[in-house]
């Protein structure tokens, strides 16, 4: 396993030496430190940590908010530590996108794993998000390409297979992609 990188955010002092601490111990290394999560947030910015481990109830924006921000701009995955386990809260955090969530006190035994499984989650996920974005473009391009066969077919009389080659040619000849050449089709015949 890669050394993580993680920052800290907790308003308590003794609990964020006691994480640091824990995390050393594990040759995790902290490279940040805050005690609110708007300070968080920048820091994550900043920093690009492969896991933030966050306080809930914290001054200036909370927990659950800063991590909602994080999850939005995926900086990185973000771990709760809580005194708290309503279910509310924990809902909350769900809906936030927080990967793990562990209710103090905490220790050694329960942290490390869970750090670890977090950063791999996020991994995974992000992986997957790259996975449907390729296949949305790629959709989006067939769709494209078929409207401009379309447009091909109809305005040269064209059958399917003629109006695919020559959006193909046009594509070699040009060196530009099919895409881009049905994109400029449908613009100047559409």
């Amino acid at each position: 396993m890669k050394p993580l990188k993680v920052i800290i955010a907790e308003d308590e002092p003794v609990t964020r030496k006691d994480l640091r601490e824990m995390l050393a111990e594990a040759k995790i290394k902290t490279i940040g430190e805050c005690g609110d999560g708007k300070s968080a947030v920048e820091l994550a910015r900043k920093l690009k940590p492969d896991l933030i481990l966050m306080d809930i109830k914290m001054p200036v924006m909370d927990g659950i908010e800063a991590a909602r921000l994080l999850n939005a701009e995926k900086i990185a995955p973000v771990m709760l530590l809580t005194a708290y386990s309503q279910k509310q809260l924990v809902e909350e955090a769900r809906e936030a996108g927080v990967l793990a969530y562990l209710v103090k006190p905490i220790n050694k035994q329960n942290l490390i794993p869970a750090c670890y499984i977090a950063v791999s989650r996020y991994e995974e996920f992000s992986l997957l998000a790259q996975e449907v974005d390729t296949l949305n473009e790629a959709l989006q391009s067939r769709k494209q390409i078929e409207k401009a066969k379309g447009i091909l077919q109809k305005h040269y009389n064209l059958d399917e297979e003629a109006a695919f080659k020559k959006i193909r040619t046009m594509s070699m000849d040009q060196r530009k992609t099919m895409k881009e050449i049905a994109e400029a089709i449908i613009i100047a015949m559409g």
